[in-house]
């Protein structure tokens, strides 16, 4: 599947370490308005060691199904229950 974001794959995104280091799904999306960083949470409580930094490619490497989402608005959220629900977004 081609890279389906306008931000370059290069970009730097947060993802939690529970998906990064433990395979837990991503369920939650924050693409976020004051600057445009992505972030990729696995729903849970997290602490602020929890945040990793990784090219925007190397999640989407992980989970392709965030294709539906990359036109994803700044400010809005993105949410969903496991992976075989639909996404759900709202403004943040």
């Amino acid at each position: 599947m081609k890279f389906p974001f306008d931000d370059a794959p290069n970009t730097m995104a947060i993802i939690c370490s529970h998906i990064l280091e433990q395979g837990d799904n991503i369920l939650y999306v924050s693409h976020d308005e004051d600057d445009g960083m992505w972030q990729f949470l696995c729903g849970n409580s997290h602490e602020i060691t929890d945040a990793k930094l990784v090219a925007l490619e190397e999640v989407f490497a992980l989970d392709n199904s965030i294709a539906r989402i990359a036109d994803m608005p700044y400010g809005y959220i993105a949410t969903r229950k496991n992976v075989n629900s639909e996404w759900k977004i709202h403004k943040k």
